[in-house]
Parts: C-alpha cells; structure tokens; sequence
C-alpha cells in the first residue's frame, strides 16, 4: 500500500502546482516511508509515497509504460499480477520491472478502463493517458484502498487520506452533518459520505473519470446475489461441491496475499476466521515460521488469550500479544482519530493501532487478517434473529413503527439491520444540540437511499443483510477506519484474503440453507476449518472482539478527556446538547455503570471522540 495524491484542472489551462502536490504528499509519510515520487503534465499532477512491498528497488511510482503516454500511480496490490504480466508479455508489451503496479498501464493500453474486470486485487489508483487527456480514478471492488476526492476552484484534487486533501490551499474545513449522522445511526461512515463537507469517498468498485465529457463516476462492480427463483438448491448431495470449492478458492487467496517481497505476519483473534487464515497459510508454507499477533485484555471477559495460544502453539509460531488495557486505549484514541478521519464509537480501532504498531517493531511490513468471512457467511447474529423473524412472520399482521421504517429502508419489514432505527429519532433529540434538531430533516441520513434497493428485491434474507454489511459496515468502517487507516498508521500493509473476488463470488452462490445450516452460523467455513483446527477452535461460541468502553475509559481520570466533555466546551461547539452529555457522564463515572454495547451504542465515546476530531483538524465550531 501506499498514498497517493493528485490534481486535474478542469477546463481552465492551468498546471498543477508542484509545491503543493509535494506539500499534500507529505501529510501520507507514514502511508509511504520508504520512497517518493511525482508526474506533471497537462495541466494534471500525481504525487506517491511509497510502501515498498513488491520490487523495492524497481517499483519506483509514478510509473508509465513504454513511451510514457499512460502513467499510472497506486495505492495497494495487484495480487494476479504474474498472470497478468504474461499475457501482455504475449501480446508484445516491455516490462522494466518486477512490481505489480505496472500491469496496469499496460492492461489499460489493450482494455481500456474495462481493466478492473482482470484485476484481483485491493487497490485505489490514478492513471492518466495523456493521448485522450483522460484521467482515470479507481477504488477496487469491496473497498479495502481508500481513495477521497473534492472540487475546489475549478480543479479536482483527490488522495488516499483526507489530511491531504486539507493541505491545499483552496480546500475549506466543516464538518459533514449528514457524515456525522450516519456514524451516530449505523456503524460508521458510507461512502462516498466523509465526515468533511465537500469531500467525497469513491464508493467501491466505482471508477471516475475525467475527460473531454467531464467528470463522472461510473460503477463497475456489486455485490449481486441471485434472487431467490434462481438459486442453487440446498441439496445435501452437492454440499461437498461446495466446500470442496470453496476450500480451493480461500486456499487460493491465501497464495496469493502470501507474495511479497517483505517479511509479512498473521493476526490471530482467537476465532475461527484468523485461526483458519493463519493454519491455510501454514500448510501452504511448510517449515516456515509464522508471526502471529494477538490483542489480549486483562479483563477475562474480553479476553481470548486461551484461544489464541492454542492456535499459536498448533502452528509453532513465533507469537507476540499485545497488551490492552483501559489507560493505552485512552491515551491512543486522539492519534486514532488522527487517522480514522473519524470520530468512533467503539475503542477497538485503538487496540488495531496498537496492533499493527507492534507488527511494524516485529520486523513485518505486510500483516493477513480474516476480515469478511461474518459478512459472506452470516457470522453475525443478526442473520438468526432475521431467519426466525420471517419464519414467523405473519404479513396480515399489522406492521410496527420499526416493521414500517425496515420496509422503506430495506424493502423488508422484518430485516431489522440498525438497532432500533425507529427509536433514532428520539436518541437524536436528546443527543444533538437543540438547533440540529430542528433542521434534522436537512441532514437525515435515513431520509436518502443507503443502497441500491434492485439488489435486496427478491433476494433471500440472508443475502440482503450479507448485501447490507457490504455496503454499510465493511467498507468504510471494518476495512477503513479500523482496518486500513490504522495499519497503514504504522507503514503496515493489511491483506485480506477471505474478501478475494473468487471467495466472493464462491460465498454468493452458495445456498443460504447451507450457510446457516440448522441456524449454525459459518456453518461452511466451519466446515472446511474441521480440516485444519482443533474443535475448541472450530465449535466454540462466536466471541465478537470488543475493547473497553467509553466508561472504562472514561475513569482513567484524564484532565484531557473531561476537557473535551466540559459542558462549556460542547455549548459552544454547538453540536450536541451539554445537559445530554453531562448525563451521560455522570452515568458513566459510576462504578457499578456497564454498558452492553450488543444493545446500546457508546455514546459519550462518539462525543468523546467528535471533540477529538474536531481539534485534530481545526474544524469551526457551529456557533
């Protein structure tokens, strides 16, 4: 992975400022440490910080093909880049080196912008044909690359971190209600919202381009499950076809996120996911000996270290953990905030910042994790809870408040995704200060469409809510500000290999009955893990990872923090209401107070967090 930044003049003649481009670069150091580099032409400019991951000496970027007419600058790993590379060696192409990056040009040269359809990979890249003048953004299929862009004074101007952006000039500071609004209502930001009037997220798969037409984004790729008169049947006969190629398709991936040029480690949560990732890479590297990094709490009810250890002995790996305690959670969370771009609801993201600063000390620039399996395989426990509900469900009923509000979102009143959505209204109420309510419809999130309705039409349950986790929890939260944003905080590289377009394409057409088999989440993961796990691993109990709470947080007596909460401090900001957060403050310096974040959200760490990110970016306040 890398960072990058670049700008286009849209129409009016002028060149790219050099200084500037250099000046937004080096805001992504920690993106790209170990090499720089810049392209200026027509009135475009591209600028890199470099990850050198594959072909450290020859991967210099911007790199350009043979006459230099395409240049290409990118962000992340083009893993099918071997393959690829013959095929344009067939068909008469020069390579100058071994990095994976260059493909690109020279896919581009024989498709086009069609190239996204060959490429497997994670990945936000810019490139420029200088013959058509066209400029050409990319965010990869499922949204592991982050890539943001905005308009200011008649020039596009785009980069992996929001921070970039905000070091030119002509780019303005205010915050996103709607943005913010989403992070209080669903489990964070969606693209292409930010929390940055302005500023726009290249939502997955999607492309824009710049050109004689204009600027348009297009979408090139979704998540599409077959509806239901089409999918396979549940035959327990044909189930072994399925694992079998499912098994073949993740093994596949874990090759391939294996190739590097660059020491690389596995986190290990204890859990089926990270334990199968880590055990298939094993196998297929044998003799070696893995690096495994666990996040471990003293409090056992958090804890999985048991677990963890069971694994790391079963591969002999040279396994570290990672201390989280309440007081290292809160004193990370303002360098968190820093990065996430984000104000956060749950202090994980700290424990992932943590953790990929202890894989970078260990030596490796490249961590695997198992992100993706709960979202394909319903791992969550929503799944169940939506599969009883409409076995249940009796459509002469009358419907509920909620039932009413799930139909116009989803199209299905009894897919409860969002906790309590009817009872939103009255959080906001209390929550946000007095003038944001009364213009709350202007900056609603729940009042715009969230997703495309034609793919939850006619799809089965399971599918819709696998639809809706792609597109409102994976990509811009698990992959972005926990996951991205916080390993590449630290110049570490997080793959995953379980979100692979072959292992998406194997989970969506296997049948849901197989998926949930006797309400059994994973059930063909699992599976496929009883080849490679102990049964305490395979069988135990899900164990959502969760790290302390904003009130364990909150009574490490940190002037700073109550600082943020000052009741004269939030007045003047005028976002939320200070007798709300003076509430929930008291409630939360009570010891005997605990807060279930399975059926309440962490509020006060949302303001906690919002005040933090405020500052970090020196955003105006709205009074």
């Amino acid at each position: 992975m890398c960072g990058i930044v670049g700008s286009a003049d849209l129409g009016r003649g002028r060149s790219a400022d050099p200084g500037v481009l250099t000046a937004m670069a080096r805001t992504l150091t920690h993106r790209g440490p170990d090499d720089h580099g810049r392209f200026l032409r027509d009135g475009v400019g591209l600028a890199v910080r470099r990850l050198s991951v594959v072909d450290p000496p020859g991967g210099h970027q911007p790199m350009g093909n043979e006459d230099g007419t395409v240049v290409v600058c990118c962000n992340g790993e083009i893993f099918n880049h071997r393959a690829l590379r013959e095929e344009l060696r067939a068909a008469g192409h020069r390579f100058r080196t071994a990095c994976d990056v260059e493909v690109l040009v020279h896919l581009y040269e024989e498709a086009g912008t069609e190239l996204v359809h060959r490429l497997n990979g994670q990945f936000a890249f810019a490139l420029y044909d200088g013959r058509r003048r066209r400029l050409v953004l990319a965010r990869d299929h499922v949204g592991i690359a982050p890539l943001h862009y905005t308009v200011a004074d008649g020039t596009l101007l785009f980069a992996s971190e929001i921070k970039a952006l905000l070091a030119h000039p002509r780019v303005s500071r205010e915050v996103d209600l709607t943005g913010l609004d989403q992070v209080l209502v669903l489990p964070g930001l969606v693209s292409p919202r930010t929390m940055f009037a302005g500023i726009s997220s290249l939502p997955p798969g999607h492309l824009l381009v710049v050109d004689e037409g204009g600027l348009r984004t297009e979408q090139y790729w979704d998540l599409d499950y077959p509806p239901l008169a089409e999918l396979p049947p549940a035959a327990e006969e044909d189930w072994p076809v399925h694992l079998d190629r499912l098994e073949r398709a993740m093994l596949q991936s874990v090759d391939l996120r294996m190739r590097a040029d660059v020491p690389h480690a596995y986190y290990l949560s204890g859990g089926v996911d990270s334990s199968l990732l880590a055990a298939m890479a094993s196998r297929l590297r044998p003799g070696t000996e893995p690096r495994t990094f666990s996040a471990v709490f003293p409090d056992e009810e958090m804890s999985e270290r048991s677990f963890q250890r069971l694994v790391a002995r079963q591969l002999d790996s040279r396994h570290t953990e990672v201390e989280m305690t309440p007081r290292n959670l809160l004193d990370g969370l303002p360098e968190a905030i820093r990065h996430s771009e984000c104000p956060i609801k749950e202090s994980y993201n700290v424990a992932s910042l943590r953790l990929s600063r202890a894989v970078r000390d260990g030596g490796a620039k490249v961590v695997l994790t198992g992100e993706g399996v709960d979202e394909l395989f319903a791992g969550y426990i929503g799944y169940k809870y939506d599969l009883f509900r409409t076995a249940r469900w009796d459509p002469a009923q009358p419907m509920s408040a909620e039932e009413r509000l799930r139909e116009r979102l989803w199209g299905h009143p009894q897919l409860a995704y969002g906790r309590d959505l009817a009872g939103v209204a009255e959080t906001r109420r209390r929550l946000f200060a007095r003038r944001l309510t009364g213009e709350l419809d202007s900056f609603d999130c729940l009042a715009r469409p969230l997703v495309d309705p034609a793919r939850l039409a006619g799809r089965h349950i399971l599918h819709q809510r696998s639809y809706l986790d792609f597109k409102l929890r994976l990509p811009d939260h698990l992959l972005g500000d926990h996951g991205d944003r916080m390993a590449m905080a630290n110049s570490v590289e997080a793959r995953y290999p379980f979100l692979d377009p072959d292992v998406v394409e194997c989970a969506r057409t296997i049948p849901p009955d197989l998926v949930l088999y006797d309400f059994e989440e994973k059930y063909p993961v699992k599976r496929v893990a009883d080849g490679y796990l102990p049964s305490e691993i395979v069988e135990r109990e899900k164990f959502a990872f969760h790290a302390h709470t904003g009130p364990d947080l909150l009574r490490q007596s940190a002037d700073w923090a109550h600082a943020l909460l000052d009741p004269g401090r939030i007045r003047r900001q005028g976002y939320f209401d200070p007798e709300a957060v003076g509430r929930l403050r008291r409630r939360w310096l009570d010891e005997e107070s605990r807060l279930d974040l399975l059926v309440e959200d962490d509020l006060l760490l949302l303001v906690l967090t919002f005040g933090i990110f405020l500052e970090s970016f020196d955003l105006p306040d709205l009074t």
